[in-house]
C-alpha cells in the first residue's frame, strides 16, 4: 500500500509568494526578510494559483503522508508563513515601537483594520461588521455570553452541535436565567433532507424563542445545512415580533467558511463565528465574528477591547460608552500574538488568488471521490450525504468490526492521516482539501477496503 510519491515530490519545494505585505510595516518587513546565510538551492518557482501542484508546493506538509484531516488545523502556505516570520522578527527587534506604530499610534496605521477589511471582502460584508477572535469557540462564547437574555426566553439549538456551541449556550443560559432546548434535524444523515430539517426548525420555534443556534457543516456527519433557508424561516417568523423579542440566528460556520462559495453576509444570519486557522489556511489562533451592523447592539461586550476608541475614551472621561455596541467593542483586548492575527490578511489573499469557486469545486470533487469509494464497500457504513449540495469537506463513516480509533490507527500506520470524531457516538472522519490529489484518496480507500 505504499503511496507513489512521484507527483507529490515534483513540487515539494517551498515556493515564494508573489504577494507582498502592504501598509506601514513594509519597510520593517523588508528588513526582516533579509536573507540569511544558507546552502545554495534551486530558485523557487512562482506561485501558479491555477495549478494544483503549484498550490500544494506552497505547504510544508510531509509528502510521505496523505493528509486527509484538513478540517482540523491548517498547515500555512508560503505567504502566511513569511508574513508571520516578518512580523515576529520586527517585534523581536523593536517590540515597543513596532506595536505602538501599528496598533496605537495612528488610526489609519492600525493593522487590525487590514485584517477586518480582508475578512469583510471574503464574507461580502463591511469591515465595521467584523470582530476579531482567536477561534470559533471564542466567537460563540462572546456572542452568547453578551446577548442579554431574559428569564423566560430560550435558545433553540440542535442535537448535532459540537461541544463549544452547546457549552456556550449552556453557560449563557446559566448566567442570564434563560433556558435552552435541542432538537434533531434528521435521524439518517446519509439521507438528509434540507426541506425536512427546515420544517423541523420552523415547527420548534416558540413565542419565547429568542435565539436559534445552528452549525453550517456538522463535524460528526458532514451534513451541510442551508443557512439562507433557515434565515428565511426566521425572517418570516420575525415579521410580527417586537425588536426586543426578535429571533436572532447564530451560526457556527467554521467548516463551511473557506469551503463553500457563498457570501456569509448575504446568508441572512445575525452572527457567524469561524476560526480562520482551518479552511481559510490562516495562522493558528485566529478567527472572526461577522455580524449584521444592526445586530451588534444586542451584544454586551465580555472582554475589554483595544480596538474600540470609544470605550477607551469613555474610561478616560469616566462615563459610559456612547452609542450601541459595535463589532470592534467585542474584539477581545489584551495583547494577542499579533504576528498571527495580522498575517491572516495573507491567508485571505491566498485563497482569493486561487478563487473561492475553484476551491469549492476541488474540495467537493475530492470528497465526492471519498464518498463514492466508501459507498461501494459493503463493510462500510457511510454517514455523509452523497449530494454535494448538502455536504462539504468532511466525510464520516464506520467500518464493520472496528472501532473508529482503531481504523484511524490502521490508516496512520499506512501513512494516511484521518481522525475519529469526538462525539458520544464517534465515527471515522476523512477530509480532503486543496493540498490533496486523487491518488492520495485512492490510497486511503485501498486501506479501508482491506479491512473487509
Amino acid at each position: 500500500m505504499s503511496l507513489s510519491r512521484r507527483k507529490i515530490l515534483v513540487g515539494s519545494g517551498v515556493a515564494a509568494s508573489s504577494l507582498a505585505l502592504s501598509g506601514p510595516m513594509a519597510n520593517a518587513a523588508a528588513q526582516a526578510a533579509a536573507p540569511q546565510a544558507a546552502a545554495p538551492q534551486a530558485a523557487p518557482q512562482p506561485f501558479a494559483p491555477h495549478d494544483w501542484k503549484s498550490v500544494r508546493a506552497q505547504f510544508l506538509l510531509r509528502p510521505d503522508y496523505a493528509h486527509l484531516s484538513n478540517f482540523f488545523f491548517a498547515s500555512n502556505p508560503t505567504p502566511v508563513r513569511e508574513a508571520i516570520a516578518k512580523y515576529r522578527k520586527a517585534f523581536d527587534e523593536n517590540p515597543y515601537n513596532f506595536l505602538d506604530d501599528n496598533m496605537f499610534e495612528r488610526d489609519q496605521d492600525m493593522l487590525w483594520r487590514q485584517v477586518c477589511a480582508a475578512a469583510a471582502e471574503y464574507t461580502g460584508g463591511q469591515p465595521h461588521e467584523i470582530a476579531l477572535t482567536s477561534s470559533t469557540t471564542m466567537g460563540l462564547a462572546l456572542i452568547y455570553n453578551g446577548l442579554r437574555l431574559k428569564p423566560g426566553q430560550e435558545i433553540l439549538t440542535t442535537t448535532h452541535e459540537f461541544y463549544p456551541h452547546h457549552e456556550s449556550i449552556r453557560l449563557a443560559c446559566d448566567k442570564w436565567g434563560a433556558s435552552w432546548r435541542k432538537i434533531p434535524l434528521y435521524e439518517s444523515s446519509l439521507n438528509f433532507s434540507a426541506d425536512k430539517a427546515i420544517a423541523r426548525i420552523r415547527a420548534a420555534i416558540r413565542p419565547h424563542t429568542r435565539v436559534v443556534g445552528v452549525t453550517w457543516v456538522h463535524s460528526n456527519t458532514g451534513v451541510r445545512l442551508p443557512i439562507a433557508e433557515v434565515a428565511a424561516v426566521i425572517k418570516d417568523l420575525n415579521r410580527n415580533r417586537d425588536e426586543a423579542d426578535r429571533i436572532l440566528l447564530v451560526v457556527d460556520g467554521v467548516h463551511g467558511f473557506g469551503v463553500a462559495d457563498e457570501d456569509v453576509a448575504k446568508m441572512g444570519c445575525d452572527f457567524f463565528s469561524a476560526g480562520t486557522h482551518k479552511w481559510i489556511l490562516g495562522p493558528h489562533g485566529t478567527g472572526i465574528i461577522w455580524g449584521k451592523a444592526e445586530s451588534w447592539k444586542h451584544v454586551q461586550p465580555t472582554i475589554p477591547s483595544l480596538m474600540a476608541p470609544e470605550t477607551e475614551d469613555a474610561w478616560r472621561q469616566e462615563r459610559p460608552p456612547h452609542g450601541p455596541t459595535e463589532a470592534a467593542w467585542i474584539s477581545p483586548g489584551g495583547f494577542f500574538a499579533y504576528e498571527h492575527q495580522w498575517a491572516t490578511v495573507e491567508a485571505f489573499r491566498f485563497v482569493r488568488q486561487i478563487g473561492r469557486k475553484r476551491i469549492q469545486d476541488r474540495i467537493l470533487e475530492l470528497n465526492g471521490q471519498i464518498k463514492e469509494g466508501l459507498a461501494r464497500m459493503k463493510h462500510v457504513t457511510l454517514h455523509t450525504p452523497l449530494d454535494p449540495a448538502v455536504s462539504a469537506g468532511i466525510v464520516t463513516f464506520d467500518v464493520q468490526g472496528y472501532k473508529p480509533k482503531d481504523v484511524v490507527r490502521i490508516l496512520r500506520d499506512n501513512r494516511v492521516v484521518a481522525s475519529a470524531t469526538p462525539y458520544a457516538v464517534p465515527h471515522v472522519r476523512l477530509s480532503a482539501g486543496i493540498v490533496n490529489f486523487p491518488k492520495e484518496i485512492d490510497k486511503a480507500l485501498k486501506v479501508i477496503r482491506s479491512l473487509a
